[in-house]
């Protein structure tokens, strides 16, 4: 990014190698000052295809909200890391479910990795997302003064 002189990390890359490409003209982050804003985020891999989605033979498909949402947490994670920060940076989570019948299994495995010490949290039901496998987006903010090491 532009302004940003922490050397040694991806902040010149909008785009990460390694991960899904963002489905328009926007960074997977953008640091802003002491913040680390995180693109809203899915269990989709490099390849397109879907953490905790599945077809049977017959073409049936399953979605699983426990491994979308531990796939959206550790691609989060990673984008974190090119950025210089963590999971324990985050201070802000908002979380779009297609559904709140899934409320509870997103829960399950949110509290896997942040609990009531960890980020402020909104979660929402939303229509739908870019695509119908996806079952979960998540967009998050770190603080990470600039002035620290990563």
């Amino acid at each position: 990014m532009a302004g940003d002189d922490r050397a040694g990390h991806a902040a010149d890359a909008p785009v990460l190698a390694g991960k899904a490409a963002p489905r328009g003209r926007y960074p997977h982050f953008r640091r802003a000052g002491d913040y680390v804003y995180v693109s809203g985020t899915s269990a989709r891999r490099p390849d397109n295809t879907f953490a905790g989605a599945s077809a049977d033979a017959m073409g049936t498909v399953s979605l699983d909200i426990r491994a979308q949402t531990r796939a959206v947490i550790e691609n989060i994670g990673d984008i974190l890391a090119a950025a210089g920060a963590g999971l324990g940076d985050v201070v802000q989570v908002t979380a779009y479910l297609v559904s709140m019948n899934d409320f509870g299994g997103f829960n399950e495995v949110y509290g896997e990795y942040f609990d009531e010490a960890g980020p402020a949290r909104t979660t929402v039901a939303v229509h739908q997302l870019p695509h119908p496998h996806i079952l979960i987006e998540m967009q998050a903010v770190a603080h990470v003064p600039q002035g620290e090491p990563p």
